[in-house]
């Protein structure tokens, strides 16, 4: 039972400290002064923020081929791939598209 209750601490207080250090602005900007200009530059995103409508559409395929094969077998596999594909599409690419920002990133 300690063990248990020990464990459920130190899961908390890392739950609530890791997201509360790691929102600083200053990890994700640099800055850069010469005599005649500054610069400020920003970290590179992540690979899903970068490739967010292939994984969107890699996920939504699967899924529905998951699904189709579930219910309708081998040939279900395919009709549920290829409703997986649009659903995802339309979800990517009407529903919720990417923003894009003029960012400058190395």
């Amino acid at each position: 039972m300690k063990k248990l209750v020990s464990t459920f601490l130190v899961a908390a207080v890392l739950g609530v400290m890791i997201p509360a250090l790691s929102v600083t602005a200053n990890a994700q900007t640099r800055n850069y002064r010469t005599s005649t200009r500054s610069s400020q530059v920003y970290k590179r995103p992540n690979i899903y923020k970068r490739h967010r409508n292939i994984f969107n559409m890699a996920i939504g395929t699967g899924a529905g081929a998951i699904l189709g094969g579930l219910i309708g077998g081998k040939r279900g596999t395919g009709y549920g791939a290829l409703a997986g594909a649009g659903s995802s599409a339309l979800y990517t690419y009407k529903i919720n598209p990417k923003k894009r920002y003029n960012r400058y990133y190395r």
